[in-house]
C-alpha cells in the first residue's frame, strides 16, 4: 500500500490503519532499554524506596523519573 493510500484512510476515519503495518518489528528510536547496575548507600535506598511508596510506584520508576527531569534540565541549561 502507498503512503497517499495510508493518509487517505486515515483522513477518511473508514479504517483502522493499523492492520497496514507490521507493528512486531516496530520500535522506539533512542528508547531501547539497557541494563545498568548502580549501588547505592543504603540509606540512598531507604529514602527512595519510602518516596517511591508515598508516589505509588516501584524504585525503579522513580529512579528513571528523576534521572530523566535531571538530564532534561541539564540538556535544556546547555
Amino acid at each position: 500500500m502507498k503512503a497517499k493510500e495510508i493518509d487517505k484512510k486515515f483522513d477518511d476515519n473508514k479504517e483502522d490503519i493499523l492492520d497496514a503495518f507490521d507493528l512486531s518489528k516496530a520500535r522506539r528510536p533512542n528508547q531501547e532499554q539497557k541494563r545498568v547496575n548502580v549501588d547505592f548507600p543504603t540509606w540512598m535506598v531507604t529514602s527512595l524506596d519510602k518516596e517511591a511508596r508515598h508516589l505509588g510506584v516501584t524504585r525503579q520508576s522513580i529512579i528513571k523519573v528523576w534521572l530523566a527531569e535531571r538530564l532534561e534540565k541539564t540538556a535544556s541549561n546547555n
